[in-house]
């Protein structure tokens, strides 16, 4: 007899154990109910009994009305894990572009924004970050120390023939992240040879001389210049925003030879120098003392002309007056010669009438001191002299008339 017909043995399952024996795994149909219960309790419903009872449950297998507020809290968790997904917020920094379906259909500002996932998806930029891309070497570590050397991008071919070893930093940031995106498979790589392009053909352009000496800001500048018109052209989306030239020498292979002909260069360049200064010092001075000298000259002969012109307006105003009074005249010219020649002596001779002249010395000029008393000045000599000779005067004008007839009567 089949173990579920009627009238068999009610307490005995397919294999034989009493229907009532709780050492067996548990009823499924009860452990579908005993969860209905336990949801349906946290949503105001009251647990049922067994099958058939008040509380319990129809057929086995079938949810209770009350196990909707179940599928409402799934309802609710789905919704908010698929709210997350399509929620997104871009950073003031940042920017964003939105594909549907792999096609580009928005760049997105800073803020908050929403994309249906997965219908569309969402590519956040850091568009201010300044980056760096380097050439002709390659560094690592925190403080960017260079650690080897890219010789294939280094070494370059100036316009004099020369090759030189130059390493470039080239600052970079995001200009348009759509075209940084989607236009250039590697946009990054795109800038370095760019930027190899473009130094190339600049230091070609330039004398080695000119490279590693006084060009190097200019060089810059015009690398700058002629990598970011590079880089629009191909569309990378990519902004320089500065290039600084790190180092620029020659090969390792003759650094020596040329280390001893910038020492010559600098050597000259000091001696020029010194020669600058030795000239700067020593011509201001030729300079002065040449113009010194020919306003000396230039007074000189201002004065003598001045003085001569005076001598020739005086002869001509004294000839007008000796042709007026020759006599009066003539004695007037020797009494202001004789003057003349006697003003700065100290002897005075007078000439008498009978007898030898007498010289009068003055006492005053030969230093001579008589009993300690007190020698009389110079100025009172003179006019003691000038009384004792004023009264012999008219005499000596007297006789040297009589003398001047006695020579015309002889004549």
């Amino acid at each position: 007899m089949a173990w579920n017909e009627p009238g068999g043995p009610k307490n005995d399952d397919p294999w034989g154990k009493p229907k009532n024996d709780q050492s067996g795994p548990p009823d499924l149909d009860e452990v579908i109910r005993n969860l209905q219960n336990k949801f349906g309790s946290l949503f105001g419903r009251k647990g049922g009994g067994g099958q058939g009872g008040p509380g319990g449950g129809g057929t086995a297998g079938i949810p209770r009305p009350g196990g909707s507020g179940m599928w409402i809290l799934i309802g609710v968790f789905v919704a908010f894990v698929y709210g997350y997904q399509c929620f997104y917020v871009v950073a003031p920094a940042e920017r964003a572009v939105v594909l549907r379906f792999g096609k580009l259909v928005d760049t997105m500002l800073p803020g908050p924004h929403w994309a249906w996932f997965p219908v569309e998806t969402v590519t956040i930029e850091n568009v201010d970050q300044i980056r760096t891309a380097e050439l002709g070497y390659r560094s690592s570590g925190r403080n960017q120390q260079m650690t080897a050397t890219n010789a294939k991008e280094a070494l370059m071919l100036t316009r004099d023939e020369n090759i030189v070893d130059i390493k470039f930093a080239v600052q970079y940031k995001i200009k348009n992240l759509s075209e940084f995106l989607f236009q250039v498979v590697e946009p990054e790589e795109s800038l370095r040879q760019a930027t190899e392009s473009a130094v190339r053909e600049i230091v070609g352009k330039s004398d080695m001389d000119f490279v590693l000496t006084e060009g190097r800001s200019d060089i810059a500048v015009r690398v700058a210049a002629l990598s970011q018109e590079i880089l629009d052209r191909y569309k990378t989306g990519l902004q320089v925003t500065s290039v600084n030239m790190q180092s620029a020498q020659a090969p390792e292979e003759v650094q020596g030879a040329f280390d001893d002909a910038v020492k010559a260069r600098e050597d000259q360049q000091r001696l020029i120098n010194e020669a600058e200064a030795y000239a700067n010092d020593i011509l201001p001075r030729a300079r002065g003392a040449a113009a010194r000298q020919l306003e000396e000259a230039n007074a000189y002969k201002t004065q003598v002309t001045a003085q001569a012109e005076g001598e020739a307006a005086r002869f001509t105003q004294i000839y007008t007056e000796y042709a007026k009074a020759p006599d009066v005249t003539r004695k007037r010219l020797y009494l202001e010669s004789v003057e003349g020649v006697m003003r700065d002596t100290n002897k005075v001779v007078i000439d008498v009438k009978s007898g030898n002249n007498v010289m009068f010395l003055p006492l005053d000029r030969m230093g001579v001191t008589t009993g300690g008393a007190a020698v009389p000045s110079t100025s009172d000599t003179l006019m003691n002299d000038a009384a004792a000779v004023a009264p012999l005067v008219p005499q000596l004008e007297d006789r040297r008339g009589r003398s001047d007839t006695r020579g015309r009567e002889a004549r």
